[in-house]
């Protein structure tokens, strides 16, 4: 029995010494790291993946997006070029208002493109429903408006999505210039653990 025991005890030793790595004082290179280790390669990696409708309002009295800022050079340009947007909409499950909200975007987009309406889009998509309440994914990336299939990379999270990277897709549903108003579809593959 207590050469079970002994042997039981050495193997869990080796599984956690080769699963676990510290770097101690004098491996460090900088003086702020604490420490560093190689996490278990036994963790379980998820892709989720998710549809929501992004519902974009930058007129009217229920704007859920408005101009910052913008250079007075390019007050006339076709593009909005310099037009800095904060936005906090609605993440719905479908094109209608009155679909069920899950979430909202909020972040800025930024008119970047000279020559065609292009968008830089930092956002986290803030989960305010079900399990993921409280969770955020979040996104940064480059927008060409016009582009029937878009895609950004998802560059981190929080909550039940820390560590997540992946991608949206997203595509154009609806876009009413004259009232400002724009629902988009986004798909979103998300790793996470």
């Amino acid at each position: 029995m207590a050469t079970f025991m002994v042997s039981s005890f050495l193997l869990l030793f080796l599984c956690c010494a080769t699963t676990s790595t510290l770097v101690t004082s004098s491996e460090q290179v900088n003086d702020y790291l604490i420490s560093s280790h190689i996490m278990s390669r036994a963790a379980v990696e998820k892709q989720s993946h998710f549809r929501f409708y992004w519902h974009d309002m930058i007129s009217g009295s229920n704007r859920t997006a408005v101009s910052v800022a913008q250079a007075p050079q390019f007050n006339k340009s076709s593009t909005f070029f310099s037009d800095v947007f904060v936005m906090d909409d609605p993440l719905r499950t479908g094109p209608e208002k009155n679909s069920k909200l899950v979430g909202k975007a909020q972040g800025i987009y930024v008119a970047a493109g000279l020559n065609k309406l292009e968008l830089l889009m930092a956002m986290n998509f803030v989960f305010t429903d079900g399990e993921y309440n409280g969770s955020t994914i979040s996104i940064l990336g480059h927008n060409e408006v016009f582009t029937t299939v878009r895609e950004m990379p998802i560059v981190g999270g929080s909550g039940l999505f820390r560590f997540a990277r992946g991608y949206v897709q997203f595509r154009t549903y609806l876009f009413n210039q004259k009232i400002g108003y724009a629902v988009v579809e986004y798909k979103v593959f998300v790793n996470h653990y």
